[in-house]
């Protein structure tokens, strides 16, 4: 089995709420898991980060802010992908890497990777410096149109919940 259909099972599992098996199946992959995203290949190391959240792994968030930083901007948007997922109940996986997503939503130089970013900070705690940020950027007429959208749209939502508190 590649570690992609292992991922692939695990999400399975995860969706099912079979926690014993996939905690069994964590287990057994977690070495595989740190190898893949030490791999030469940005393949194989964007296949380990979008597993870590396929496997729902929170104790590898720390691999996963690798992730956010590596050359391969498939690898970076896999590591999101996870980071988004993971931090659906749980601001504070955002919130830990809030500075680095703000840096990315800046100035990465690839437009799906800047989206990702933002999608990401959507599942934050609603910080002041991060809706001021999402409205630069959706009020900037030099920026992708989707960007703008996107940016716009998180930015609303988390001034809502901010709104709320």
């Amino acid at each position: 089995m590649t570690l992609a259909e292992a991922a692939a099972q695990a999400d399975s599992l995860a969706e099912a709420g079979s926690e014993q098996e996939l905690s069994k199946h964590r287990a057994e992959w977690s070495d595989e898991i740190e190898a893949a995203a030490r791999n030469a290949d940005y393949r194989e190391r964007a296949v380990a980060y979008r597993a870590i959240g396929q496997f729902r792994f929170r104790q590898k968030i720390e691999l996963l802010r690798r992730g956010l930083e590596d050359e391969s901007p498939s690898v970076r948007g896999s590591a999101l992908v996870s980071l988004e997922r993971l931090s659906r109940d749980s601001p504070g996986v955002v919130n830990n890497v809030r500075a680095l997503l703000h840096e990315m939503v800046n100035a990465d130089g690839n437009q799906a990777v800047r989206r990702l970013a933002i999608v990401c900070l959507r599942n934050g705690s609603p910080q002041r410096e991060t809706i001021v940020l999402l409205e630069g950027v959706g009020e900037d007429d030099e920026a992708d149109r989707e960007l703008r959208e996107v940016a716009a749209k998180v930015a609303a939502q988390l001034r809502k919940r901010a709104n709320a508190r």
